[in-house]
């Protein structure tokens, strides 16, 4: 799943609840990353919905940015040593500069523990 910067903030909230995903990469026209949208990003505007009872923004006002990526060819020990280092819970992963996936704190879990 990606969104664009225009998608309204409301809609993209609901799009990470109701898949149950932590994060979404956000791209541009091309497909070029541009940013992540995390369900922390969401919190602000979504609290202030509850206050005034309007959603307002878009995906653009409230993705983080620069993104952290991590490349294809990194092994499970450097994304395992990444997500140790940094608070994120997903990165985008890239291959020749091009976004192929997601990468999630929990797959890499799941994987050293087949592992080990």
């Amino acid at each position: 799943m990606t969104l664009d910067t225009e998608m309204p903030i409301r809609q993209a909230a609901g799009l990470l609840h109701t898949t149950g995903q932590e994060a979404a990469p956000v791209v541009d026209a091309s497909g070029a990353l541009v940013g992540i949208l995390t369900q922390k990003d969401c919190f602000r505007p979504a609290m202030m919905a509850s206050y005034y009872r309007q959603w307002r923004g878009t995906v653009g006002d409230q993705m983080s940015r620069p993104v952290k990526t991590i490349e294809a060819e990194a092994d499970i020990v450097a994304a395992a040593e990444m997500f140790l280092s940094e608070p994120h819970r997903a990165f985008p992963v890239l291959r020749s500069g091009q976004m192929i996936g997601l990468l999630r704190r929990e797959d890499v879990l799941g994987r050293l523990l087949n592992l080990g």
